[in-house]
């Protein structure tokens, strides 16, 4: 029986102890984030352009592909 109790008790979180507990949780994990440099972000911008100018060249293939495909079977 006491074992219940102390789960029923452990289950009865003061709800702004919560928020606070969260909050706490939330900044320590917070200080574990490194702030990228600045050689390191430029790389990263590239990359990311790269990605997104080759993205948009095939899907403007596919769609100028399947317009021609779409043409040719309709008339």
């Amino acid at each position: 029986m006491a074992d219940k109790a102390k789960e029923a008790k452990k289950s009865k979180i003061n709800i702004f102890a919560a928020i606070g507990l969260f909050i706490r949780q939330i900044i320590a994990e917070l200080r574990k984030v490194l702030t990228p440099t600045r050689k390191s972000l430029f790389y990263w911008f590239i990359a990311v352009l790269i990605f997104v100018v080759l993205l948009m060249v095939a899907i403007t293939a596919l769609d100028f592909g399947l317009g021609k495909l779409v043409f040719l079977v309709f008339g």
